[in-house]
């Protein structure tokens, strides 16, 4: 009895299975053709390289105090000593949580990309879903998103379909 219940439902599950239909798309090759997706990488970039040369700056201030430091230490009374370990202390605290504002988990950086990026990838998705839709594909896979598809036939490639729909060549 129990045999036959299994039968019945492996046989049901392969049904719905194949009534799927099942595509793909290679989003990294769609955004890379969209302007607005290069302007965004660009901003971000010189952002980055904005926020790095502020902590640069601050790095290199510090070791120009360093080597002052070293330079004068003979000279210095201990509580000048004292004074100029912890200008330089204080400095490097600032570069790190700089660095940090800038560069950390939840940093200027992450925020800017996700704030760039959100409105792009969201265009993406919505014409990702339209021509799936449209040619009635239930299952869209990205092949570019670190899932591995050694092969699909052209029938079930929607990257131009969907670059269509995002006016992209």
């Amino acid at each position: 009895m129990k045999l036959s219940h299994i039968l019945a439902l492996g046989t049901f599950l392969i049904g719905i299975l194949s009534a799927q239909k099942v595509g793909f798309v290679d989003s990294q090759s769609l955004l890379e053709r969209m302007p607005e997706y290069k302007a965004a990488e660009q901003e971000i970039e010189r952002l980055t390289q904005q926020w790095q040369k502020e902590i640069d700056d601050i790095y290199a201030r510090v070791e120009r105090l360093f080597q002052q430091y070293r330079e004068q230490e003979p000279l210095m009374s201990p509580e000048m000593k004292r004074r100029k370990q912890e200008e330089i202390e204080t400095e490097e605290r600032k570069a790190r949580e700089l660095q940090r504002k800038r560069f950390g988990p939840n940093g200027d950086l992450f925020k800017q990309r996700e704030e760039k990026m959100k409105p792009i990838l969201d265009r993406l998705q919505q014409a990702i879903q339209s021509a799936a839709q449209e040619k009635k594909f239930s299952i869209v896979i990205d092949r570019s998103a670190g899932g591995v598809l050694l092969y699909g036939e052209s029938a079930y490639d929607l990257t131009d379909a969907v670059a269509a729909k995002l006016g992209i060549r």
